[in-house]
């Protein structure tokens, strides 16, 4: 298995609110996880590194020869569980973080399966040579509407409320994490990225 990563804090910003980590497991598989964090430059910085070292640990801590798919599901959804209370905690201690929040995509592959956990419009996409298909649904206002059949997927693309998201890491002191699990062969690529990468 290969794992490649990179980030770019872009043109516009002075500072860059996203953060990642990736890993192999000893028997084989890997993971990785990517935040963007919003809520002013050092709340979002904040958010995104807590979110990211507190699944990553998890994740590492976690892992156990032999899981099943559904263990994998139940260690991601605790995962982000514990790096929501963390940024939230961690909000409401500092006034200087208040309102900060991230979101988090992170995938677990083992055993022929990718295990993708997700919150907010960071987002997984699976590559073969057939296809690029995007695995996750964004949790934002602009698929709320397109949806519900208000816009369409055009419309989208310029819509006035496109970077608001619905739900995100850390803003409240409970969090819902959906979870996507598929089929991995060799020579399949499972992306995952922030809209900084997908709206190009």
């Amino acid at each position: 298995m290969k794992i490649q990563s990179f980030t770019d804090k872009g043109m516009v910003r002075d500072m860059n609110q996203d953060a990642f980590k990736t890993g192999e497991f000893q028997n084989g598989g890997a993971w990785a996880v990517v935040c963007d964090g919003m809520g002013g430059v050092a709340g979002g910085q904040v958010a995104s590194e807590i979110c990211v070292n507190e699944v990553s640990s998890h994740i590492e801590k976690g892992y156990r020869k032999g899981m099943s798919m559904k263990s994998v599901k139940n260690l991601l959804v605790s995962a982000i569980t514990a790096a929501n209370i963390k940024v939230y905690e961690t909000a409401e201690e500092n006034l200087q973080y208040s309102g900060m929040g991230t979101t988090v995509v992170a995938v677990v592959i083992l055993n022929g399966f990718a295990a993708i956990a997700h919150i907010g419009d960071s987002r997984a996409y699976f590559i073969n040579e057939e296809e690029i298909k995007q695995v996750t649904k964004d949790h934002s206002v602009v698929q709320f509407l397109i949806d519900t059949g208000r816009i369409t997927v055009e419309q989208s693309r310029t819509h006035p409320d496109r970077n608001v998201i619905t739900r995100a890491v850390g803003v409240s002191s409970e969090i819902d994490v959906d979870v996507d699990i598929i089929p991995i062969n060799k020579g399949d690529i499972v992306l995952v990225c922030t809209d900084g990468l997908y709206e190009y």
